[in-house]
Parts: C-alpha cells; structure tokens; sequence
C-alpha cells in the first residue's frame, strides 16, 4: 500500500483518483483495498477541511435561513426574541441578540448556539 500525505492540488487529485477507482472496485471490509480506501478517504478530508474552510453563518443569517426552513414568520419568532418590532430590530441589524433571546432560539430553531454568539458582520 503506497499511501503519502497530501500537500499539494496534484495530489489531491491524483487521490480523488484512486478513490474514485477503489469505490468503482467495492472492496469488501477486512480488505487491504478497504482500509486503502478508508486512510485516503481520511486524508482527503483532512486536507479539504485545512485548504477549504467553511466559515460559520453570521448569526442573523442562520436565523431567516431556519425561518425560511421551517415556513416562520416574524410573529413566530416572538416567543423567543419578544414583540414583533423587537424582532424586526434584530433581523435588520438594530438590536443585538441578548443571552436570554439566544437561549430560546436554540431550543425553537435549533441553531447552535456557537453560531448566534457570533458578531453579526453587519452589526
């Protein structure tokens, strides 16, 4: 088994490649191939999240993409966030999340709370 870290875009490719043909392969469990297939599988993965980041969503974004998901409304989000004008404040950059609003759209929207600590990059 020849297997060698990944540091460059040629060898990220080159191991896309062998996945690609190992997958087409279908090793069974136990196998060399299979284990060959999991450590790339592993590196690649590895070397994407380094090279690729994804930034986490701004907080208020995240907010009207669970609205939007679950078919909300701003008189939904009432419960946790307060008055509808209150609301309307914090989608629009005006007021800012408090701990307590933060808490509640955990449990209602089930967004991370990582996420709605956040600075808002519009605030």
């Amino acid at each position: 088994m020849d297997i060698r870290p990944i540091r460059t875009k040629a060898d990220h490719k080159a191991a896309l490649r062998e996945i690609s043909a190992l997958m087409e392969a279908d090793p069974k469990r136990g196998t060399a191939e299979f284990d060959k297939l999991d450590i790339l599988v592993t590196l690649v993965d590895a070397y994407e999240e380094k090279r690729h980041a994804i930034a986490p969503p701004d907080p208020i974004e995240a907010i009207r993409f669970r609205m939007e998901q679950l078919g909300l409304t701003a008189k939904d989000l009432a419960v946790s966030i307060g008055q509808t004008n209150r609301v309307y404040e914090v989608l629009n950059h005006k007021r800012s999340l408090t701990v307590p609003m933060i808490r509640k759209l955990c449990a209602q929207l089930g967004i991370p709370a990582e996420i709605l600590i956040r600075e808002s990059e519009q605030a």
